[in-house]
């Protein structure tokens, strides 16, 4: 059997990426064949997937995105598959896979009202009324409780096609013998002394993961703990913008822009904190992936998986509405806390009380599950659905 995965851009390092690489690799383990479409497509391709790069552009981002469904569309109709999972919200998927907030709470959130007779908006508003709408039948996985409360305020009524995922962590993540060993040489490396302070943030996309937010609390601190405190920011996006803000504030010395790597765990046990204020996340894998590894935790309570922070024990969440102040005094707080032993405890107990690993298999029997309800039916599914 044959499953579409239809995701805009593949990359790596991205967390919506990395949770549609686990998926795709489990339905692989499970005899199915997967054929991508997308915009495109960076890193190496598995045996048994097949990438359709969709040729596309546009001037403006809602076109392209447009353009790209319906380019979609006409080729599932000509080539049929027996199921189509979404990464994105857009019209005719089976199954949807939330990797992004609620478009509708985001509106009312920041108050684009006006915004909202654009072209651009509507689109969004239009794509996300196609998944969750009273019309829709597609089933949708969703990540954490705050994005189900998002979107059964807007959308009431689609209750009973909505399935939160636990988290996809990779076991790799999990702090090895190794870890401290790791510390002191990542320490060394960057030559950190013992009464420095390292601090680190990681995700791509630095505008909606708060990068300005964190530069401009690392520029508050008090000017001594300032000097002794290093700042690692490691994500793909471009980074031209924030070395200027740096400057700006004076910090850029103590500011490392290392980009996407394949080493995050020498991070997570090399620095003292993690900061990530994040503008809107629907989940935050590096919120989990810090508490595992003993690393405390600063971050908003609009990322999904801010919760997993607060039941830990393992750091701090600024409520909403976001105050750049708070932000502040509470990475302040956080570097000369006391209480960094009792997070870091808490952090590495974590992972032996709840599930952290089960998204891939979970999805799974999800994606399985409409795939026997659309044998059972006797109506066609959505777009592209090849016979049973």
């Amino acid at each position: 059997m044959t499953l579409a995965f239809l995701i805009y851009q593949y990359f790596p390092y991205g967390g919506q990426q990395r949770d549609f690489m686990r998926i795709a690799q489990r339905c692989l383990a499970a005899g199915y064949q997967i054929r991508v479409y997308c915009l495109g497509w960076q890193g190496e391709t598995p045996e048994g997937v097949t990438v359709v790069r969709v040729p596309v552009s546009a001037l403006s981002r809602h076109v392209m995105y447009q353009r790209y469904s319906e380019w979609v569309g006409v080729a599932l109709k000509q080539n049929p598959v027996d199921a189509v999972v979404g990464f994105s919200k857009m019209p005719g998927l089976d199954v949807y896979f939330a990797a992004d907030p609620c478009f509708a709470e985001r509106m009312r959130r920041e108050h684009r009202f006006v915004s909202a007779i654009l072209p651009r908006y509507r689109h969004f508003m239009r794509n996300e009324q196609a998944v969750f709408g009273v019309d829709s039948n597609t089933t949708v996985m969703l990540l954490s409780p705050k994005q189900e409360r998002d979107f059964l305020h807007h959308y009431p009524g689609c209750e009973s096609r909505l399935h939160r995922l636990p988290p996809g962590l990779d076991k790799d993540r999990l702090p090895g013998t190794d870890a401290l060993d790791m510390r002191r040489q990542f320490r060394q490396q960057f030559a950190i002394q013992d009464d420095d302070h390292a601090v680190l943030q990681i995700g791509s996309g630095f505008r909606i993961k708060g990068l300005d937010r964190s530069l401009i609390a690392l520029a508050s601190l008090p000017p001594a703990l300032r000097r002794k405190t290093r700042f690692f920011i490691v994500g793909q996006d471009r980074p031209a913008k924030y070395k200027r803000l740096a400057r700006h504030l004076g910090i850029h010395k103590q500011c490392h822009f290392t980009g996407g790597r394949d080493d995050v765990p020498r991070f997570l046990q090399g620095c003292d904190l993690l900061l990530h204020p994040a503008l809107s996340e629907s989940a935050g894998y590096t919120l989990l992936e810090a508490v595992i590894n003993g690393l405390p935790v600063l971050t908003t309570d609009t990322c999904g998986y801010a919760f997993h922070v607060t039941d830990a024990g393992a750091g701090q969440v600024c409520p909403s509405p976001f105050v750049q102040k708070d932000l502040n005094a509470r990475l302040h707080e956080m570097l000369i806390s006391s209480d960094r032993p009792r997070w870091q405890r808490n952090g590495l107990a974590y992972a032996n009380n709840v599930d952290l690993f089960g998204l891939a298999d979970s999805a799974l029997g999800i994606i399985e599950q409409v795939l026997q309800d659309k044998a059972n039916a006797t109506h066609g599914g959505a777009y592209g659905s090849a016979p049973a």
